[in-house]
């Protein structure tokens, strides 16, 4: 098993702290989550690192440590972890948390098959078993019961006991625990417990500098950078614009749509009214005033 080369760090504006306690896979609701092998080192899934994540996350690999990606929607947590996994050459498993998210779902359970009673992984246990990169997004929307399951993964014990098999797994080496949730959107809703929190090392994303955003967008789309640009000038506007009642602002995830539509050939007015406003409210007035900033840029 390929230890990671641990990296000297650089500048940037991604804030990583160390929890005291601890030194487009995606599954949907109720679908079996998807186990992905990357073929080579090098990353398919491009990737800007706007400060230290790349490093940090590195370092947790090697030191077998879980790490809780924070940041709001769309800010590239998922895009990140899809780059590492492949960066490190490790399979990926990743699980969409939600309410309904059991711990029977996560482990696994037994089926009947044939005429007979045959034992199914869940997603968690098949990861163990293959030593991947385990990502769980969104994990503070899964019910508590589920997430103390997985607390053992995540501190100095790395083992996880399977129940209704009687069997306790050790991962291997290359076995990795990455989570991610919004801390914005949770304080309405939902916050992760200190007990959970602190078994992790924790990066923390955001939306980047308007130039790097403006790159992000012109690389992932194929615009040309004066049209990224406009649309990242569009964005900044719409995000300092408390008196529409935005539940969640505009993110970088939704530029890139908007990016590629007008790259199809769609008028930009069009393209700004599909994929950045209509997916941002469903209230007529705030739509309206939406439109009208978008009419200020194209």
């Amino acid at each position: 098993m390929r230890r990671a080369t641990l990296p000297r760090f650089g500048g940037g504006r991604t804030r990583a702290t160390l929890a005291s306690e601890s030194t487009r896979n995606r599954t949907k609701h109720g679908s079996e989550p998807v186990t992905r092998k990357p073929e080579d080192h090098a990353p398919r899934t491009w990737y800007r690192p706007t400060g230290h994540e790349i490093s940090i996350f590195e370092h947790a690999f090697a030191l077998r440590q879980p790490v809780l990606l924070k940041g709001p929607t769309g800010c590239g947590k998922s895009r990140f972890v899809e780059h590492m996994a492949e960066k490190l050459d490790r399979p990926l498993v990743t699980v969409a948390c939600h309410d309904d998210t059991s711990a029977t779902d996560l482990l696994g359970r037994y089926l009947v098959k044939g005429g007979e009673t045959v034992w199914q992984d869940g997603p968690v246990t098949r990861a163990v078993r293959e030593g991947a990169i385990l990502y769980l997004d969104e994990v503070a929307e899964a019910r508590a019961d589920v997430v103390v399951v997985l607390h053992p993964l995540a501190d100095f014990r790395r083992r996880i006991y399977v129940d209704r098999l009687g069997t306790e797994l050790v991962p291997p080496d290359g076995f990795m625990l990455v989570a991610s949730f919004n801390p914005g959107y949770q304080h309405r809703l939902k916050e992760m417990k200190p007990s959970t929190r602190q078994r992790f090392l924790s990066i923390s994303f955001d939306y980047p500098d308007p130039a790097v955003e403006a790159e992000i967008v012109a690389n992932e789309s194929g615009v040309e950078r004066r049209v990224a640009d406009k649309l990242v000038k569009l964005c900044v506007k719409l995000r300092k614009l408390d008196a529409l009642g935005l539940a969640e602002i505009p993110s970088t995830r939704l530029l890139v749509e908007t990016a590629r539509l007008m790259h199809a050939g769609v008028p930009p007015r069009i393209a700004c009214q599909a994929a950045l406003i209509e997916p941002l409210s469903d209230d007529r007035d705030t739509v309206r005033g939406l439109a009208e900033a978008v009419a200020l840029f194209f």
